[in-house]
């Protein structure tokens, strides 16, 4: 019998391992993101690097707007160099957070990309801001278990 998943072998348990690390230190997750916002952690910015419309539509609590394409002229005075940046989009299907996390890295910052960006942020069933108040849609049982507990991954 041929196997789809097989016909490729898996990687040897040490590659596997330095693959999957190295994936952690380049991305991050909504419910370790709001995690880290609701405990305070120090040295974590979060930044939206969407349009002012979208930002007005929803964002992040304490996330700071820096659209990805004013980053290089903005950050320098906006963003301590010894924070860690965590940059978001609208979601899975944007790459906008990936160009965001690359022009703060070439700017010398260390950076993570929040995977799933403010859709899965919402999807999760986690309070953002807009520019009249604060929303909160339920939790899509696709994305997180329907009592907004983490899924504790």
């Amino acid at each position: 019998m041929t196997s789809a998943v097989l016909s490729v072998p898996a990687a040897d348990p040490a590659l596997a391992a330095a693959h999957f690390l190295s994936r952690l230190t380049f991305e991050a997750d909504v419910s370790d993101v709001r995690a880290d916002l609701l405990a305070g952690v120090p040295g974590l910015v979060v930044v939206d690097s969407r349009s002012a419309v979208a930002w007005s539509q929803g964002r992040i609590p304490g996330a700071l707007h820096l659209p990805a394409a004013r980053i290089p002229e903005l950050a320098p005075r906006l963003v301590d160099r010894g924070a860690t940046v965590v940059t978001y989009c609208w979601g899975p299907g944007c790459n906008g957070a990936t160009r965001a996390a690359l022009a703060f890295a070439r700017l010398g910052y260390r950076v993570k990309e929040m995977l799933g960006g403010f859709e899965y942020w919402a999807r999760e069933g986690f309070a953002y801001d807009t520019d009249n108040g604060t929303e909160q849609r339920p939790v899509d049982d696709l994305t997180a278990p329907r009592s907004g507990i983490s899924c504790a991954c």
